[in-house]
């Protein structure tokens, strides 16, 4: 059964990196892949800037290979390396076909434009506030079920019936699963609930976010997962 919202569109901004994407314990991690011996003699402030130093002295494929090596531990050494090679001339953060592997994509290239500049395409993504409205505070208990499928679902209806998120995942907005809703917004909570709305906080591609940029509101419907 699909509910009624009102959403207000409160911040929208454009980003580069997602804040907080890289912990201490990734860059020693990737330190380590490329043989480097005193990792854990580095103070957190030092081991970004060895690691990016580090990396750039590799060529700009290798330094992809050792990215996406720790970011995509099970993948095998052979996808691995078609992978790095296809960042150099792809947008992979939203070529990519498995769009769970969007949000890793976007953090590679923000670190690899560190190293390596405008060798690697800047990666365009979005922040955005919004105010979620209902008529009914029991509607808003979607978010509660299943809090990125009812979003996405949300955003997908203020979009227009053409736009290409209809086109490629009509079956999941229609339906009762929507697995790659996390692929298309990447980090998704809830930041305050008033009863008859809620506002939420979300980072994602601009390329599915882009057409929100000059939109202040819009009605829209949505529903949750099922169970099982």
């Amino acid at each position: 059964m699909q509910s009624k919202f009102s959403v207000q569109i409160d911040s929208y901004r454009k980003t580069n990196k997602i804040q907080d994407a890289w912990s201490s314990a990734d860059f020693k991690a990737m330190l380590t892949l490329m043989d480097f011996d005193d990792a854990d003699s580095l103070d957190d402030s030092e081991l970004r800037e060895m690691c990016v130093m580090s990396l750039g002295d590799l060529e700009p494929d290798d330094g992809a290979m050792i990215v996406l090596t720790h970011l995509f531990p099970t993948l095998k050494r052979g996808k691995i390396e078609h992978m790095a090679h296809d960042m150099l001339q792809d947008r992979s953060w939203e070529e990519y076909p498995d769009c769970l592997y969007h949000e890793r994509f976007f953090n590679a290239y923000a670190v690899l434009r560190e190293a390596y500049g405008s060798k690697f395409a800047k990666p365009t993504g979005v922040e955005m506030t919004l105010t979620v409205s209902a008529a009914h505070a029991e509607d808003l208990a979607i978010f509660d079920k299943s809090l990125a499928p009812s979003m996405v679902r949300l955003l997908a209806s203020g979009l227009g019936d053409d736009a290409l998120m209809h086109r490629l995942y009509e079956d999941q907005i229609k339906g009762t699963s929507f697995p790659e809703a996390s692929g298309i917004v990447w980090q998704l909570k809830q930041t305050a609930d008033n009863g008859l709305n809620r506002q939420f906080s979300l980072v994602g591609s601009q390329f599915w976010l882009a057409s929100f940029e000059h939109t202040q509101s819009f009605d829209g419907v949505s529903h949750a997962d099922s169970a099982g």
